[in-house]
Formats: C-alpha cells, sequence, structure tokens
C-alpha cells in the first residue's frame, strides 16, 4: 500500500504519530471539522487515538491516511486519503481536510489528483467516491475542479454530531 507521492508543491506520506501536534492544530479548528465526521479535537490524545486506529486500516488495506506536507515550509497542512477501499468492486472513497490558512491555493486539488493518479494507475481501481455535506461549497468546488461527476443527494444517509444529515454523492470513474 502507498507510503508516499510528490507533487510539484506537496509531499504526501503515511501518517503517524509524530504528526500528532501539528494534526491537531488541524482538527481542533471548527472550521476544518465542520463538515468532517468527527467533533474537533480537544487535546492531542484524540489526535493519537485516531492515528492508531488509521494505522489499523492502513495494515488491513481497508483504507490509508496521508499527511499533506508543504515542501516549500516543510509544514503539514492537512490530511487525505482513501477513507475505504473495496478492491473487489475496484472503488475507493477519498477524503481530505486543509488547514484554514492553507484554504483557496489549490493544495486540496493537487493532493487529491496525485491520490487520482495512484488509485487508477497503481491500484487499478475504477471509481473514486465523494460524499460531501451539501453546504460544503468548497469542497463541491474541488470535486468539479477535478472533474468528479455529481450523482445525487442521499437523503438522511448518515448520523453526525446527533443529527442526520444529506450527503451528495459524486465519483470519478477511471474512464472519465
Amino acid at each position: 500500500m502507498i507510503t508516499e507521492l510528490h507533487t510539484e508543491r506537496l509531499h504526501l506520506r503515511k501518517m503517524n504519530v509524530t504528526d500528532s501536534q501539528n494534526l491537531y492544530k488541524i482538527w481542533s479548528d471548527p472550521d476544518v471539522t465542520k463538515f468532517m465526521n468527527i467533533a474537533s479535537f480537544t487535546n492531542e490524545d484524540q489526535v493519537i487515538e485516531m492515528i492508531e486506529i488509521l494505522d489499523e486500516l492502513a495494515q488491513e488495506q481497508k483504507g490509508i491516511r496521508l499527511t499533506i506536507i508543504e515542501r516549500h515550509s516543510n509544514e503539514i497542512i492537512g490530511s487525505c486519503g482513501f477513507n475505504s477501499i473495496d478492491f473487489e468492486s475496484e472503488k475507493a472513497e477519498i477524503g481530505y481536510d486543509i488547514a484554514k490558512s492553507y484554504w483557496g491555493k489549490g493544495y486540496a486539488p493537487e493532493s487529491i489528483n496525485a491520490l487520482l493518479d495512484y488509485a487508477f494507475q497503481t491500484l487499478k481501481l475504477n471509481r473514486i467516491e465523494a460524499k460531501v455535506e451539501p453546504e460544503n461549497t468548497n469542497s463541491i468546488k474541488v470535486l468539479k475542479k477535478l472533474n468528479f461527476t455529481f450523482e445525487g443527494t442521499l437523503r438522511q444517509y448518515e448520523k453526525a454530531k446527533g443529527n442526520f444529515i444529506d450527503i451528495n454523492m459524486y465519483s470519478r470513474l477511471r474512464t472519465d
């Protein structure tokens, strides 16, 4: 399974516990976690626990999360990866988050493009999915920029922070 990817401005590598302090700064920001399936973290131990859970998923080849590092500053600016991978159906679901101070600078599409290349070229997957809350306009703009197709709204699809929420389904196929 993937351990690192490189783009023009980014280094994406497998997340590890040493990233916890920097990821805490990102995952404790309510603006960043607003549309994530987690509440804002209140201490670094929660980040360490999350990294350990994600590491188990990676070991089982069911998913992987990469730390996004801006190459020029060597600063951790977010994370991205495959929330789930289904090799039998040749599909995966992507997820991503970027520190607020780096929003609008093209880092999300750049990191997702690297994931897409890896998914289609190396893993030989056919379909990449992204599930997004309808109000998450920034994420929707990123997916449209990357030529994802809006497939519809899954009504009250999941429970987040105590409420049932709608989820928009986007996809990109290897042939797109």
